[in-house]
């Protein structure tokens, strides 16, 4: 009788999860060995040269004026408060483009389906000719467009003494909210709509009347209008919006509108083209078959490139500083010109960037989980 042959056990793997978690320890030990030898080979040489380090200098007294922006700043504050205020301008230029840009991608996007062969191929058009010129051509085409072409501040055009557009920029009239009214104008905008989908039942058309409420509370409330005025030396008074603000903006949107338009539209023709016909087959029209089954199936393939735009919209905005706009990359340069702390200044504008990225990168995402598709 044979007798069998005794296997030694083969050596246990090591699990799974460590040989996938072990190099990345490994790559994440190179890199911060890495940037610690940057650091310190930095840090020994601008000691060498007698140069100042560290981020002390935001203590200091700014120095330069910033011709604009939503937070008080005046020359003798900090760099601390300068970099705020560049910080504040550069979300005031960057969140309503990216609103817009939103808007105007979704609107050319669904046109260059359209039917109509005019709005079709003005909707190409649009997309092949802006595509292809660079941002920064873009913005100062606008720059220029509203320095030179409009009329001087002191004969501004002008629509009902309520808008006026000159060469010093765009004045409207706003009302005067206090902080309680403008509060209790939200909430009841908000309100509403809440109400009127709990009582009709219909989502879809409850919620956009929030800003729309919003808009009409805001206009119609009993206070005080801050009209512009013109003067001997233009128009005072108002909201007014820089010329250098409508050219980032304007430039933003068009540009990144025109790669919005080419994500929507291959969204929605991603959708199989069944799901068109079964929706004409059950009677409904175009406008309904988009709304309520081509676009919520396309909205799952748009949101992922979509969030890239965002996000690149965001920091194009930093070519702001090639028109003056004293956002943060211009504030930041200035300061390290009169400081020479340039490691520390480059170093809060790659931070700001990337914090604001991964606030969009988490909110985009969420939005993206929010609109899969839920198989049963």
């Amino acid at each position: 009788m044979a007798v069998p042959e005794v296997v030694a056990d083969a050596p246990p793997r090591p699990p799974l999860r460590w040989r996938v978690l072990l190099p990345q320890f490994i790559a994440l030990l190179a890199v911060l060995a890495l940037g610690g030898w940057l650091a310190h080979n930095a840090t020994q040489n601008l000691a060498a040269r007698h140069v100042a380090s560290g981020f002390g200098f935001l203590d200091d007294s700014a120095g330069f004026a910033i011709s604009e922006g939503v937070i008080p700043y005046d020359a003798g504050d900090t760099y601390a408060r300068a970099f705020a205020a560049g910080i504040a301008n550069t979300l005031r230029a960057a969140l309503p483009a990216v609103l817009l840009v939103s808007v105007l991608g979704f609107a050319v996007g669904i046109a260059q389906l359209s039917r109509h062969a005019l709005l079709r191929w003005s909707a190409i058009a649009y997309v092949d000719l802006v595509r292809n010129v660079p941002l920064l051509v873009q913005v100062l085409l606008w720059y220029f467009a509203l320095t030179m072409l409009l009329p001087a501040p002191e004969s501004p055009m002008q629509w009902s003494g309520l808008v006026f557009l000159s060469k010093g920029g765009l004045a409207v009239a706003v009302p005067q909210l206090d902080a309680l009214l403008a509060a209790g104008l939200l909430a009841l905008s908000l309100l509403l709509p809440w109400m009127t989908w709990r009582l009709l039942g219909r989502r879809a058309a409850a919620w956009p009347l929030a800003p729309v409420l919003l808009a009409a509370l805001w206009l119609l409330q009993p206070g005080s209008w801050d009209r512009p005025v013109l003067g001997s030396f233009g128009v005072s008074g108002g909201a007014t919006l820089s010329p250098e603000w409508l050219a980032l903006v304007g430039a933003l949107t068009l540009y990144a509108g025109a790669y919005g338009a080419e994500i929507v539209r291959a969204g929605l023709q991603a959708v199989p083209r069944g799901q068109w016909e079964a929706a004409h087959a059950l009677g409904l029209t175009r406008a309904q078959t988009l709304r309520r089954v081509i676009v919520p199936q396309a909205l799952r393939v748009i949101v992922p490139p979509f969030a890239s735009l965002v996000m690149n919209t965001i920091k194009n905005s930093s070519l702001a500083v090639a028109i003056g706009y004293p956002d943060l990359v211009s504030v930041a340069t200035t300061s390290l010109n009169q400081n020479g702390q340039a490691i520390e200044c480059i170093a809060i504008i790659a931070s700001v960037y990337l914090l604001l990225n991964l606030v969009i990168a988490l909110a985009m995402g969420a939005i993206n989980t929010a609109v899969q598709l839920k198989e049963r």
